[in-house]
């Protein structure tokens, strides 16, 4: 078995139990866009699997402890890449790729590496795929409140919004519709148009079915 798989594998025991939208098929497709916007605009491939990889594998820690996922999956990749033989360099850069990744976390990175999974990881919360996993991870949120007490902090402003639906309008404009602007590369910003076109029509459509008038971006 090779590194990626390797990696692949223990990447998966991380996301077991993840209650909201950091499962291991969120994993796989920032892993994909990863691949697709290097064609473009070049990196090592290497690093860019590894760190897609591993990018998440502490926000079941951040779930159960708080804190920064970011962190704690970096701090859990530099010792998995080490005990399996990976040279310091490789190591370090899946490292910065991993703790400058995060939305919140408003880095910009250095690196084209950085750069790309940075964008992919973004990129995974447009589209379709980004209505579905917001309203999963809305969701699970809500829920991990109610049974444990634990608030996700900046999250709160729109996650914990009694009516759902206004919870999902401030959660759009707080977060999809702004990553565009801080997309790093002209091929995530390509397909990050293409993607937002399809949650604008699903916005207006919700409000319209919900009572509450035309969207209004």
């Amino acid at each position: 078995m090779n590194l990626i798989e390797k990696t692949r594998e223990f990447a998966a025991t991380f996301h077991e139990g993840e209650p909201s939208s950091h499962d291991m098929s969120h994993i796989n497709r920032v892993e994909a866009l990863c691949m697709e916007i290097q064609k473009e605009e070049g990196g090592d491939l290497l690093i860019l699997s590894l760190a897609a990889l591993l990018h998440d594998v502490g926000v079941i820690k951040e779930h159960e402890e708080g804190g920064d996922h970011a962190l704690y999956s970096s701090e859990i990749a530099i010792e998995f890449l080490s005990r399996a033989g990976v040279e310091m360099k490789t190591i370090e850069a899946v490292a910065y790729c991993i703790q400058t990744h995060r939305f919140s976390g408003g880095k910009r990175p250095e690196t084209v590496e950085a750069r790309i999974l940075q964008d992919a990881d973004r990129l995974d919360a447009l589209g379709a795929i980004g209505i579905f996993r917001s309203i999963l991870s809305m969701g699970a949120l809500r829920m991990l409140k109610h049974t444990t007490g634990l608030d996700k902090g900046s999250s709160k402003k729109t996650v914990y919004i009694e009516d759902p639906v206004e919870g999902f309008n401030e959660y759009m404009r707080y977060k999809p519709f702004t990553i565009p602007e801080r997309l790093n590369t002209v091929t995530a910003k390509r397909i990050a148009g293409e993607r937002l076109k399809i949650m604008h029509i699903y916005l207006e459509a919700l409000n319209l079915e919900a009572g509450n008038g035309k969207h209004k971006p």
